[in-house]
């Protein structure tokens, strides 16, 4: 069974939230602190982690921190907060996505479903035929083997960044909207577009060599992003 770990300080809240997914077929795990959470994910790994960010002692941003350290478990914030510098910090932190309350239990499963259709592995073909390599400069992207390069040595990227990367890299010299991309890579019908420029940002810190002045990760002003030679 699917597991996920709810990080909310309020008994009430985190309560509401394990009945209501376990209601929807999730096995379903509470935590009151973040030290508590990430005792609780070392343990006994979830297949997803919800953070508030309001948490005592620390707070969640650090614990969401703490969490993308340990593993790349799917993390979705579940938060009142709802300004742009909050939801922007928490990106940067290391969340996948950031839902704000109060939350329609339907549309968080289907964030977590479309999480888990993104987080599926990417695996080499069998066999000795070669890895396709889309190569851009000193950029190099392995969609099937699941790696990144830049001249020459790997790069650590999250799930989400490396299919964001992949999409981009596959329809390469085209502008892609942000629409278009948070439903290719997110599963998103519709949504918040600075999901895509946050993620967008944390590729070029690590993909280009100034990230202030990007050769191949480069925005079409008022169209969306591409990726180019």
């Amino acid at each position: 069974m699917t597991a996920v770990l709810v990080i909310e300080d309020d008994d009430r809240i985190r309560l509401a939230l394990l009945l209501a997914l376990e209601d929807e077929g999730y096995e379903a795990r509470g935590a009151a602190t973040a030290e508590e959470g990430l005792r609780t994910q070392r343990r006994d790994p979830a297949d997803y982690v919800l953070v508030d960010l309001m948490l005592p002692g620390i707070d969640g941003f650090e614990g969401i921190r703490q969490l993308r350290r340990d593993d790349d478990v799917p993390i979705v914030v579940v938060s009142a907060r709802d300004d742009t510098h909050d939801i922007v910090a928490a990106l940067e932190a290391g969340a996948d996505d950031y839902v704000v309350k109060p939350v329609a239990i339907k549309e968080l499963t289907a964030r977590l479903r479309a999480l888990r259709r993104r987080g599926r592995a990417v695996t080499a073909p069998d066999g000795p035929e070669p890895v396709p390599v889309l190569a851009f400069g000193e950029l190099e992207v392995s969609p099937e083997a699941g790696e990144v390069r830049r001249s020459g040595e790997p790069v650590a990227v999250t799930r989400t960044e490396f299919r964001l990367l992949c999409e981009l890299a596959e329809h390469a010299g085209r502008v892609l909207s942000r629409q278009q991309l948070l439903s290719r890579v997110w599963g998103y019908d519709s949504g918040d577009e600075r999901l895509v420029d946050v993620h967008v940002g944390r590729l070029r810190q690590k993909i280009e060599a100034d990230p202030a002045n990007p050769r191949h990760l480069v925005t079409l002003r008022g169209l969306g992003y591409k990726l180019q030679r």
